[in-house]
């Protein structure tokens, strides 16, 4: 957590639950993985924080990165 960089981050362990608290709770990076290295799939986002970027890809959350949002109000 001391890096200016936060893309992702591993943690291996025989504690599968404290692991996983420790990368959800602990860890800034934008992606956490438990008993792997570090890698993308198409079916979850992927990306980082700090200075590892900005948004995410792939998954649903990725999609949203190309959409424009708009609000209308009508009263």
């Amino acid at each position: 957590n001391e890096s200016r960089f936060g893309l992702g981050g591993a943690i291996f362990s025989r504690d599968i639950e404290r692991a996983t608290a420790l990368a959800r709770d602990r860890f800034d990076a934008g992606a956490c993985f438990v008993n792997t290295f570090v890698r993308s799939d198409a079916r979850m986002p992927f990306g980082g924080i700090k200075e590892s970027g900005y948004g995410r890809e792939l998954g649903i959350a990725g999609i949203r990165e190309f959409v424009n949002i708009k609000s209308v109000l009508v009263a």
